[in-house]
């Protein structure tokens, strides 16, 4: 067993820009990417419920990230912006990032 201090890293994408110029607002994003990350801190991923169909490396990380955080973001703002890739760093010189192609 061993652990590591993950990073999520996450890119927001928009085809436009409501009236004050935002796409999305980075206080609601980062509140939901805050919301996600405490349900798994200081937690044994491998016995968490989020990983039980598969194990919580980086690349999972990241996809289930990703697909959390879609649903999040389509709730937030003017629905013209979407996630477009969530990394995840095991440390400085490790990580994994999951994107769909075709957005």
């Amino acid at each position: 067993m061993h652990g590591h201090n993950w990073v999520l890293e996450v890119f927001a994408r928009s085809r436009q820009l409501d009236s004050v110029g935002m796409a999305i607002d980075f206080r609601a994003l980062k509140s939901a990417v805050k919301a996600l990350a405490a349900s798994w801190d200081h937690e044994n991923l491998n016995e968490h419920p989020d990983f039980k169909d598969f194990n919580p490396t980086a690349e999972n990380i990241a996809r289930l990230a990703f697909e959390r955080l879609s649903v999040a973001v389509q709730k937030i703002g003017n629905g013209a912006g979407w996630i477009d890739r969530v990394t995840v760093w095991e440390n400085p010189h490790a990580s994994a990032t999951y994107f769909r192609e075709g957005q």
